[in-house]
């Protein structure tokens, strides 16, 4: 992708979990396509959809994408959308260390949709101590846990949240290759 000041990406929430919502990326691809976007792709099938626009205005783009999602599939969309260089002070901007012991650690990118800030995620998530560890960035948090004490883990709990509507998971190396597929 080219023009990094109109690349996007947008994250879905929901599509091809446990059979629910099943989305070939092919027809999402089109769909997108459709809606008037450009050097449109979709990487794995969490859904995650790259895409250039003439328009700069994100809220307006997110509603564009939820409301033909929602029509084209039969679904209730839920998207977060995220520029090129948000998401590239999103990995820059992670807490020191943050990725580097994959071995030892599971490393998650909860990406926050507006109009939920991260110091107010940050005040309704609760850790296991010396399991999990997260932090608030620029409407993101970043959530670690223990591998081998994951099970104790309280990540799970956030599902259960009223605010987990507005956010949507994806794991580090996800998130970072999102960002090299963007350059």
């Amino acid at each position: 992708m080219n023009n990094l000041k109109n690349t996007y990406i947008a994250l879905l929430r929901g599509i091809n979990v446990g059979g629910k919502n099943s989305i070939k990326m092919v027809d999402l691809k089109l769909c997108f396509e459709t809606m008037g976007f450009t050097e449109v792709s979709t990487y794995i099938q969490s859904g995650n959809v790259l895409f250039t626009s003439t328009n700069h205005d994100q809220e307006f783009l997110t509603e564009t994408i939820e409301s033909t999602l929602s029509k084209t599939f039969n679904y209730k969309a839920r998207v977060v959308t995220v520029s090129y260089k948000q998401l590239k002070e999103t990995v820059e901007q992670a807490p020191h260390g943050f990725g580097r012991e994959a071995t030892t650690y599971r490393y998650d990118v909860i990406f926050l949709k507006p109009p939920l800030t991260a110091s107010e995620a940050m005040e309704r998530i609760t850790v296991k101590e010396g399991v999990d560890q997260v932090y608030a960035g620029q409407s993101v948090l970043y959530f670690s846990r223990l591998i081998e004490k994951a099970t104790q883990s309280r990540i799970s709990r956030i599902i259960s949240l009223p605010i987990y509507q507005n956010m949507t998971i994806r794991n580090w190396n996800t998130t970072t290759k999102l960002l090299a597929l963007m350059k």
